[in-house]
């Protein structure tokens, strides 16, 4: 039997053949990595389009600090801090984040989303569907999800093929679609999956002859449709994965330079080097990385919380748009920025804000977007949306179509065998695209 050794525990797909070509759990429930690839491609071809780096911000960030300043309101609602301009007429920032100021032109700002639910989920910031949704059925798949049924993988270059979809700490559900769709989790198993063990070396790794002849299907003299064909495509893809290396280099910045490893704010805050593994993620094919950053649930202390991790969130976000502008990748790689809900305009007895669905923002940079814009506004106190509201579903509408996946058409098919839209609402913001 052919199996790539390591320290997790191995697993089988349950096909009715001896095990071939074992790569772990892979987070995605004992599946192969070659079965992965082939229930991918049962969706339909890969389409090369546009990659998303999806950030997710626990806890619900408070719109009053950080996007959706109210200088000009009373003390008790406007908090400590005070906006700054950005490169766009009209676009403000939190003071906090001069570095991500200088890239208004790049951003686009959703500051009215008014329908987010109570919820410390992360089910609507990766979906923008409430958790209970269909929860009887596995819930509804994320964003990542999605990609990975419907698009597929990225074909790279000589490299082989990146994973459709990277979840860096656990946090994206894919819903009823499965665990096959299910974001690759790059622990410590999985990276060990990622690369050749000692005693194995890349001659012995892809001895097709051996590889082969280890499978209970093979039975060429009598394939006339050539099936056996594109099942070794599958399994080669499987094997160029891990014989590149692309991805564990991608995921080891051991090596990066420090000084950048500083303009990250990786110094600061380890957490930040997450953004700069979604970087290298998606330039080695990934087609969509998740990953959560900070703790924003401020019932108290909400001040000096914004200034401890506002700056290093904007070193961090500043230096992942820079870096993607400056090689050519932002066009084509949508960051999204979301929370739980915004929180409450007025501060409460113990300096903090607290759960407010009312009003939120959403943050989008790059994509090919229409950027250096914001949409919508706030009342005078931040309460409410009052110009130009717009629903989270709306906001997930318009990612999708930016994708190339047509919200008005697109169905998925549930455990009962019932279609089911990708989203509800499925409008999209005019502005942007």
């Amino acid at each position: 039997m052919f199996t790539i050794p390591g320290q997790a525990n191995w697993f089988c797909d349950g096909i009715s053949r001896r095990g071939f070509l074992k790569v772990g759990a892979l987070g995605i429930g004992g599946l192969t990595l070659a079965d992965m690839f082939r229930l991918e491609a049962m969706a339909g071809e890969s389409l090369a389009g546009k990659s998303i780096i999806n950030i997710y911000l626990p806890g619900g960030p408070t719109h009053m600090d950080t996007f959706d300043l109210k200088p000009e309101a009373p003390r008790e609602f406007r908090g400590e801090f005070m906006p700054i301009s950005t490169n766009v007429s009209g676009m403000e920032f939190c003071e906090l984040m001069p570095r991500l100021a200088s890239h208004g032109d790049k951003i686009a700002l959703v500051r009215s989303v008014t329908d987010m639910n109570n919820e410390h989920s992360p089910r609507q910031s990766d979906s923008g569907w409430q958790e209970r949704s269909l929860e009887s059925q596995g819930g509804r798949p994320g964003i990542g999800s999605v990609m990975s049924k419907v698009l597929g993988p990225a074909q790279t270059t000589a490299h082989g093929t990146a994973p459709t979809f990277v979840d860096m700490n656990n946090w994206t559900r894919p819903g009823f679609l499965g665990q096959v769709h299910a974001g690759y989790q790059p622990d410590g198993n999985g990276r060990q999956n990622l690369q050749l063990s000692n005693g194995i070396n890349e001659e012995r790794f892809v001895d097709r002859n051996n590889l082969l002849a280890d499978l209970d299907r093979m039975q060429r003299d009598v394939d006339n449709r050539h099936m056996m064909d594109a099942m070794d495509s599958f399994s080669q893809r499987a094997v160029g994965i891990i014989t590149s290396g692309e991805i564990a280099k991608a995921l080891d910045v051991r090596e990066v330079d420090q000084t950048v490893k500083e303009r990250y704010g990786i110094h600061r805050d380890g957490n930040n080097e997450r953004f700069l593994m979604a970087r290298r993620l998606v330039e080695a094919g990934v087609r969509c990385v998740a990953l959560s950053w900070g703790g924003w649930d401020t019932h108290g202390d909400n001040f000096n919380s914004m200034r401890d991790q506002l700056p290093k969130l904007d070193a961090a976000l500043s230096s992942l748009i820079e870096d993607l502008h400056n090689v050519g990748r932002l066009q084509d790689t949508i960051i999204l920025m979301s929370g739980e809900f915004g929180r409450t305009p007025r501060v409460n007895g113990g300096a903090g804000r607290d759960h407010w669905p009312q009003a939120a923002f959403f943050f989008m940079a790059g994509g090919g977007f229409k950027t250096g814009q914001v949409i919508g506004a706030t009342n005078r106190l931040g309460e409410q949306p009052i110009d130009r509201p717009v629903s989270l579903q709306q906001v997930f509408a318009t990612i999708y179509h930016q994708l190339g996946i047509d919200p008005e058409s697109t169905v998925l098919t549930d455990p009962n065998g019932r279609p089911q839209y990708l989203l509800d609402q499925r409008q999209l913001i005019s502005e942007l695209v």
